[in-house]
């Protein structure tokens, strides 16, 4: 479920007032996702009705939220699709409601489409439209620190090790260890914004073509090859884990055409394949074996996907070793 706190019609009203938008039609709740709250809102003006989308944020807090307001507009204004903050009369896109940090946003055309009925054209989509992303942010002038990032897995993985396998263990300490030593020659690696959570459910397609790159609140700074990683693990895996090669390739073509690989990412590809894997692994594995920090406010249930199905993708990883097209 994607709605933690409730927004009433007079809530919407309240808010609606700092804004020139029209008037109320609609409120429906947004049954998706994990992290926030989201209504669909049905606005009349001027006899035309217009949909968008309110978000509350239950994680992030209003100090955190600057960052990706200032991101989705950039990205905006250079031509990538993806919900941006509406401004209301006064300039001001973050706002508050009912004890969250708010914001309203256009409303995309477009629907998901399922893992298993995604084909080569999807991927190669999602490959070019990322690389529009990481190089329309390459002089975006905020960074960040992934909220789980490399000194967040270093950390997790020690702390769960002892509710671990000592196979799982040893594995995800590896993984690790793997990437430590990449990271010691982060310097060849282009790095930049990156989106950190573009799955296939984070994306709309109108037909077979992207119209919406959704959900930019793990964006961070790092290497903009992981983020290619974090893609072609879901968007390209079969369900016993291992890699469909047509649809990675047409993933890695698409993205390069955009954005040239540089001599060191043909190296780093097959271990940041595998750090994306482990990154989402082990994100999983910590509610799944309830030991969960800074949970919400109120212990909201929230939906637990299955770490083994990271795990299979990692184990293919391994088994595999990915390559860069030439």
């Amino acid at each position: 479920m994607a709605v933690y706190t409730q927004v009433t019609p007079d809530d919407l009203d309240r808010l609606l007032l700092d804004f020139d938008l029209g008037s109320q039609v609609a409120l429906e709740g947004i049954q998706g996702g994990i992290e926030n709250t989201n209504y669909f809102v049905t606005l009349k003006q001027d006899m035309q009705e217009q949909q968008y989308v309110l978000t509350l944020f239950e994680e992030l807090s209003g100090e955190e939220l600057p960052f990706f307001v200032e991101l989705a507009q950039w990205q905006a204004e250079r031509g990538i699709p993806l919900p941006y903050g509406i401004t209301d009369r006064n300039g001001i896109a973050q706002k508050r409601l009912n004890d969250r940090p708010a914001m309203l946003q256009p409303r995309f055309a477009g629907r998901h489409i399922a893992r298993d009925q995604l084909k080569p054209e999807h991927c190669a989509e999602v490959g070019q439209a990322l690389a529009r992303f990481h190089t329309a942010s390459k002089d975006f002038y905020l960074s960040r620190q992934a909220h789980r990032g490399v000194f967040w897995w270093r950390s997790e993985s020690s702390r769960i090790q002892s509710l671990l396998s000592a196979e799982d263990a040893q594995l995800l300490l590896n993984e690790v260890k793997l990437f430590d030593e990449l990271r010691d020659q982060g310097d060849k690696l282009p790095s930049g914004i990156i989106h950190g959570d573009l799955f296939h459910d984070n994306v709309l397609f109108d037909g077979d073509k992207l119209s919406a790159i959704l959900d930019i609140y793990n964006a961070a700074t790092a290497f903009w090859l992981f983020d290619l990683a974090i893609v072609a693990n879901d968007w390209c895996s079969l369900p016993n884990g291992k890699i469909d090669p047509t649809r990675e390739q047409a993933l890695l073509k698409a993205y390069n055409s955009e954005r040239p690989f540089v001599d060191f990412e043909y190296e780093a590809w097959p271990i940041l394949t595998r750090t994306a894997a482990m990154r989402f692994w082990l994100s999983r594995l910590i509610p799944a074996l309830g030991v969960e920090q800074g949970m919400r406010s109120g212990d909201v249930e929230t939906k637990i996907k299955d770490p083994d199905e990271l795990k299979q993708i990692l184990l293919a990883r391994i088994e595999t070793p990915a390559a860069l097209p030439q």
